[in-house]
């Protein structure tokens, strides 16, 4: 027991800024302003977008989370869902409507088919929209019913309070590669297999 040295060429690094008492209340107050005013950028392909709407509708009511608000301009958006399956002809627009949105942004993943392509293991269907936009929380099911979608807005605002300012990490855009898809292409294969990934839209050997 007691304190042991880190192994050989290991560096142990401190961070520059350290979150302090302003840091950590101001960090609070922003947080819970953010997360309890979410604009969702309603992205529906599918049957998931039904149970979408009925979650927005009267009896479920997300407006009890500050989401009444849909927003159909990425520029006026904080929040996209993905609800649905994701085409490879839909990959780009999803793409180019995550980088129109303004920092602070999050992403959720709505059902089977947006989180990893569901029964859709075709050569048309992206196998998951982590590999072409950051995804913060995933929503189980098939199609997953409004209680599941409350669900995850309410693990996306516990998500959003847990920010600080002081992670210089937070807010970096993760920009494209060249293929256009988000996670690399080696990476994609290891995570897809043995099913279908959304690389080569077959199986790798």
């Amino acid at each position: 027991m007691g304190l042991t040295l880190p192994p050989d060429g290991e560096v142990t690094e401190v961070p520059a800024v350290s979150p302090n008492w302003l840091t950590t209340r101001l960090d609070f107050l922003v947080n819970w302003g953010r997360a309890n005013s979410l604009w969702p950028m309603p992205f529906g392909t599918a049957c998931c977008a039904i149970e979408f709407m009925a979650t927005a509708a009267g009896r479920f009511d997300i407006s009890r989370f500050g989401m009444e608000r849909m927003s159909f301009s990425p520029r006026q958006a904080d929040v996209l869902i993905c609800a649905g399956r994701l085409p490879f002809k839909l990959a780009p627009i999803i793409r180019r409507v995550w980088d129109q949105m303004p920092q602070p942004k999050w992403a959720i993943s709505m059902g089977a088919c947006a989180s990893t392509g569901g029964i859709f293991d075709t050569y048309a269907m992206v196998q998951g929209i982590d590999t072409i936009i950051p995804v913060d929380v995933y929503v189980p099911g098939c199609p997953p019913r409004p209680e599941g979608l409350m669900y995850g807005i309410m693990l996306l605002q516990k998500k959003i309070k847990g920010e600080t300012m002081a992670d210089p990490s937070l807010r970096q855009e993760l920009l494209v590669n060249e293929q256009g898809f988000f996670v690399p292409p080696e990476k994609i294969d290891e995570i897809s297999e043995p099913f279908g990934n959304s690389v080569h839209q077959t199986r790798s050997a």
